[in-house]
């Protein structure tokens, strides 16, 4: 199947459209690649372009994009709102239908390598395909911008690049990487005061305790305050859930929400949350809407049958695997707490334990919808794996670099199952509940989902132990071998406490 990657890559232009004509053209010069989008900003100036296609052409036109963009952009003659260090300031690939986060690092390092060695421009790797823990952050490689870079890339080797020369020539350095899906999303306020917009971001953003996966700036465009955002994670932190923060922020210092603003696309998936959060569609399901439904059955007509997780896993791919499969049981744990849950909810006879029974289906969907999005996290952690043992290694730096990468990488895989682990204890918990306090019809479900979540934990920490014997350093993931024995343990507890409900309530 044809594999299909997106680059959404940003330019420190807006106001010569002429120039992005030619940036786009180059882009339109490589037959397999579709542009999708074209937005520029005057007051930022800059423009963002999104285009797709196969990872050939992908890779192919955005250095040729990179290469336009250098020779007509001049850093040191350009002002603008948005911070920047070059010409073609970031250039991430995303991985959509049939491509991985691994795919997706692999075009990161060669193109990074090409530009630098090409075209002499200094690239540093950031997202998934970053070298070094600290440049995973794409603030952190642009501290200071294009003017402080300008100096340090020469005298301090934190700031020397991944590829290129440790020289800015006027276009700059470019940052290449890999990452999930992002949101560019701006709100603007019904004011020109720039400090409440900048306090707005401060409370919004991740890195000052504000919501997870924001990064957000305070901004005066077009005459207004702005909060201009990056939205990381969308899943976990709906578009819906940062207006209304922004909103209520705003009411604090006597301003409201005027508008607000898309910078190229979005997924269809953070648009429907945010409709279904809107409209307090509580029982909505996404097979509802038309369109699901038409393509599902244009998916079936052409391949015979749907194409599932199972069918998936069944392949003789290498992802998605055990981990992945952990996390499907753990989800379909916390479906059955939903389902045991909701079947006791407003009737009569356990009205006692309404208040309870509630609380327990609202964290069991929450719990669902975490190990479900733990299927495609495990599977990208293991492609980042075997994306880092690929990293070349005939010198000594190379060497070094991917033995970093590889332990980062690992202890990532790591990291995810042990989140399996620390859910299913949860859902575990939960089902305890239901069967305790539950509609007694349902208590074989709330024991089949008690069931269904120790797989999970056990499936997930064979993986856990399997990756942490696998790192460079293994003393590293110490912590992590603590943590789970700890969760074992609690859920040894938890087993012979629903065993004893079992026989008191099941009478078996």
């Amino acid at each position: 199947m044809t594999k299909l990657i997106e680059c959404i890559p940003n330019f420190s232009e807006a106001r010569r459209p002429e120039v992005i004509d030619q940036i786009v053209a180059s882009i339109q010069s490589v037959s397999d690649v579709k542009l999708l989008d074209r937005s520029s900003d005057l007051d930022h100036n800059r423009t963002v372009l999104t285009f797709a296609g196969s990872p050939a052409g992908v890779e192919e036109a955005a250095f040729r994009a990179i290469k336009t963009a250098s020779e007509l952009i001049d850093l040191d003659n350009h002002t603008g709102e948005h911070p920047r260090i070059g010409a073609t300031d970031v250039v991430p690939f995303v991985p959509l239908s049939n491509a991985s986060m691994d795919d997706c690092i692999e075009i990161a390092k060669r193109l990074g390598q090409r530009v630098g060695s090409e075209l002499s421009i200094p690239v540093y790797l950031y997202e998934a395909a970053a070298t070094k823990p600290e440049r995973t952050n794409l603030e952190n490689i642009r501290t200071g911008q294009y003017e402080v870079l300008k100096t340090e890339i020469e005298s301090n080797e934190n700031r020397k690049p991944d590829f290129g020369p440790s020289k800015l020539p006027k276009a700059g350095a470019t940052v290449i990487g890999a990452r999930n899906p992002l949101i560019a999303f701006n709100v603007y306020l019904t004011t020109d005061d720039v400090d409440i917009a900048k306090k707005i971001a401060k409370a919004v953003r991740q890195s000052s305790g504000g919501l997870r996966y924001v990064k957000g700036l305070g901004l005066l465009v077009d005459g207004r305050a702005q909060v201009s955002m990056n939205l990381t994670n969308f899943r976990e932190t709906p578009i819906g859930r940062v207006v209304e923060f922004i909103r209520r922020e705003a009411q604090r210092y006597g301003v409201a929400i005027h508008h607000s603003e898309l910078v190229g696309l979005i997924p269809q998936e953070a648009l429907i949350d945010a409709a279904v959060w809107y409209t307090q569609l509580d029982g909505f399901d996404k097979e509802q809407i038309l369109e699901t439904r038409l393509y599902a059955s244009d998916a079936s007509s052409s391949t015979g049958k749907p194409v599932s997780f199972l069918d998936e896993l069944a392949s003789a791919l290498p992802a998605p695997g055990g981990g992945s499969a952990a996390a499907y049981a753990g989800a379909m744990g916390a479906g059955l707490v939903a389902m045991v849950s909701g079947l006791t909810i407003g009737r009569k006879k356990y009205a006692e334990v309404e208040a309870e029974m509630q609380a327990v289906h609202v964290m069991a969907e929450k719990l669902r919808a975490e190990m479900t999005q733990a299927v495609e996290d495990d599977a990208a952690s293991f492609e980042a794996v075997i994306g880092a043992f690929k990293l070349p290694k005939e010198t000594e730096e190379q060497q070094t670099a991917r033995t970093a990468a590889i332990q980062i990488a690992t202890m990532n895989a790591a990291y995810v199952p042990l989140q399996s682990v620390q859910r299913s204890v949860k859902i575990m918990e939960l089902a305890i509940k239901c069967a305790e306090h539950g509609n007694l019809n349902a208590i074989s479900d709330a024991m089949s989902g008690f069931a269904m979540s120790r797989a999970s934990l056990t499936a997930a920490a064979y993986n856990v132990r399997i990756n942490i014997h696998s790192l460079p350093d293994k003393s590293a993931g110490d912590e992590y071998l603590k943590e789970l024995a700890d969760l074992e343990k609690k859920a040894d507890k938890l087993e012979k406490e629903i065993r004893k409900i079992m026989k008191e309530r099941g009478g078996i």
